[in-house]
């Protein structure tokens, strides 16, 4: 039996371009199968899903058929609130679509194996893509790193050197661009892209919250 990830790939656009199936199709490590391979006990695939062709309610329709299967969304553009209806359906994690196919393909096995999403040696930054889609510049996406690790506006201003007036105004484009100004929203938002989480080493916040998974400790 092959050690492949099987991937089950729905909704594929049709101007998505032949070298993003090509890649996935001869790539060692994956092997894309059919939907009817979906139910397959004892052998779960990750199922790669193209937003906004698929929603809510096929996603939530595809955890009941395969509970065990992990859900990838590759999203053109996407709103935290939009992304937060996906995960609570069911849905594992997000892609840019914009992202390349190798990047997606080290996506694709990193969610099949467990491992943190920016552990999966892309070619290129997929968090900063996925940040881009939604709208957010590079200081921006910062900011949520660090406010979704529990920092304060005072303690991000004093990690990125700059004023805390700065980081309210970031944090006031992050409330207007993802529709939400809850920490647990930005906490999830920033799972969900990918960003990378800060480490014990790299700065320490001021306040703890109720989500030290996204806090990684270096060994």
């Amino acid at each position: 039996m092959s050690d492949a990830v099987r991937v089950l790939i729905i909704n594929e656009p049709s101007d998505l371009g032949a070298a993003f199936r090509a890649t996935l199709e001869h790539a060692p490590a994956l092997l894309t199968v059919g939907e009817e391979e979906l139910e397959d006990p004892g052998r779960p695939c990750v199922v790669l899903a193209f937003a906004p062709a698929i929603g809510p309610a096929a996603i939530a329709s595809l955890r009941e058929r395969a509970p065990e299967a992990r859900i990838l969304v590759a999203f053109q553009a996407a709103d935290a609130a939009e992304i937060g209806r996906l995960a609570v359906a069911g849905a594992d994690a997000f892609v840019a679509r914009c992202a390349p196919p190798r990047e997606i393909c080290a996506t694709i096995l990193a969610l099949a194996r467990g491992l943190p999403l920016h552990e999966g040696e892309p070619d290129g930054p997929a968090p900063e893509a996925a940040a881009e889609s939604l709208g957010l510049t590079p200081r921006e996406a910062e900011v949520l790193r660090f406010l979704s690790a529990g920092f304060s506006n005072k303690e991000v201003a004093r990690r990125l050197t700059v004023s805390v007036r700065t980081v309210e105004t970031h944090r006031l484009n992050l409330r207007r661009k993802t529709k939400t100004g809850r920490l647990k929203d930005l906490v999830q938002l920033a799972r969900q892209i990918g960003l990378a989480p800060v480490l014990e080493g790299e700065a320490r916040p001021l306040r703890r919250v109720g989500h030290e998974a996204h806090r990684a400790v270096p060994h």
